[in-house]
């Protein structure tokens, strides 16, 4: 299994769905401005997800859609293996193809044992805990992002050097009138 930004954005994009449905279907365009997700990808995204039985849709005016399942049952890594599962076979195949047998061989299971971490770390994680971790904030505590101060809106001013002289047209339509 390879972590992607296909994989990262359905766990957000689950996320956010357990964190505004309340009971009610909630719509991809609004998870896409909300999290800066384009549209056409939440739904090929979603269309996995729903494939995989983690979310079903609701049609219609005011639909979207909703878990399946509990966010306390629903964990990390079930969500990435959804989304990723169609790119998996061929991943594999490349991976086969590119690797040669004596460097598989040597490291074979010190990729198993990663491998094997990774999965028990994502599926200990679930999105009840993403939830709690977002409204403690804990996942934004001590960043510099957190810490820094806000900025401070500066005035554009044009450099000088940027500023046209008197006599030099700026733009095709002055310099047709002065030729005329």
């Amino acid at each position: 299994m390879r972590l992607t930004t296909r994989g990262k954005l359905a766990v957000t994009a689950i996320t956010d769905v357990a964190l505004h449905s309340h009971g009610h279907p909630v719509a991809l365009p609004g998870i896409s401005v909300r999290q800066g997700i384009s549209l056409s990808y939440l739904e090929d995204i979603f269309s996995a997800l729903r494939r995989a039985g983690l979310v079903h849709s609701v049609r219609g005016p005011g639909g979207g859609y909703m878990l399946t399942r509990p966010p306390q049952s629903l964990s990390v890594a079930e969500i990435v293996m959804a989304s990723e599962k169609y790119m998996a076979h061929a991943n594999d195949k490349a991976d086969n193809a590119a690797s040669s047998p004596s460097s598989d061989d040597m490291t074979a299971d010190l990729w198993a044992s990663f491998h094997s971490r990774i999965m028990e770390y994502l599926q200990s994680i679930t999105v009840a805990d993403l939830l709690a971790q977002h409204r403690t904030g804990a996942d934004n505590a001590g960043s510099p992002a957190a810490t820094a101060q806000p900025s401070q809106a500066r005035p554009h001013r044009a450099r000088e050097s940027q500023l046209p002289s008197r006599n030099v047209p700026n733009s095709v339509f002055a310099l047709g009138l002065k030729a005329g």
